[in-house]
C-alpha cells in the first residue's frame, strides 16, 4: 500500500508541476496582452484627439464662413452641439477603455485564485485516492483487536474453570 501511495505521488508530482507551468505561461500571456492593449488604448485616444482637433478646425472654418453671412448665432448652436457629441464620444471612449482594464486586472486576480483552487483540488483528489485504503487499514486493525479480545477472554474462561 505504500509503494502504491509513492507511485501515485510520483504520478501526480509531475502533472501538478506541468499545470503550474502552464498557469505561469497564461499569466506571462495576459500580462504581455494587457501591454498591448495599453498601447492600442494610447493610439485610440491620440486619434481621438486628433480627430477633435481637426473638428475644431473645420468649425473654425465654418464660423468665419458664417461670419460672412451673419449668421454667429446658428453657428454657435452648432458648435456647442458638436463639442457636446465630441465630449460624450471620448467620455464613451474612456468608460470603454476603463471596463477593459477593469477586465484584465480582474483576470490577473483571478489567476492566483484558479491556482490556489487547482492545488486544492489536487489534494482533495490525493485524499479521496488515499481514504479506502486507510479505511480498509483500520477495519484490520480493529478486526486483529477484536480477535485478541476474544482470545483473551477464551483464556480467561478456561482459567477460571480450572
Amino acid at each position: 500500500m505504500v509503494l502504491q501511495l509513492l507511485k501515485l505521488k510520483q504520478l501526480l508530482l509531475p502533472v501538478l508541476l506541468l499545470l503550474l507551468q502552464l498557469l505561469l505561461k497564461l499569466r506571462l500571456l495576459l500580462l504581455q496582452q494587457q501591454q498591448k492593449l495599453l498601447l492600442l488604448l494610447i493610439l485610440l485616444l491620440l486619434l481621438l484627439l486628433l480627430l477633435l482637433l481637426l473638428l475644431l478646425l473645420l468649425l473654425l472654418l465654418l464660423l468665419l464662413l458664417l461670419l460672412l453671412l451673419r449668421l454667429l448665432l446658428l453657428l454657435l448652436l452648432l458648435l456647442l452641439l458638436l463639442l457636446l457629441l465630441l465630449l460624450l464620444l471620448l467620455l464613451l471612449l474612456l468608460l470603454l477603455l476603463l471596463l477593459l482594464l477593469l477586465l484584465q486586472l480582474l483576470l490577473l486576480l483571478l489567476l492566483p485564485l484558479l491556482l490556489l483552487l487547482l492545488l486544492l483540488l489536487l489534494i482533495l483528489l490525493l485524499l479521496l485516492l488515499l481514504l479506502p485504503p486507510l479505511l480498509l487499514l483500520l477495519l484490520l486493525q480493529r478486526d486483529h483487536l477484536q480477535r485478541e479480545r476474544k482470545f483473551y477472554y477464551v483464556r480467561i474462561y478456561f482459567i477460571q474453570l480450572q
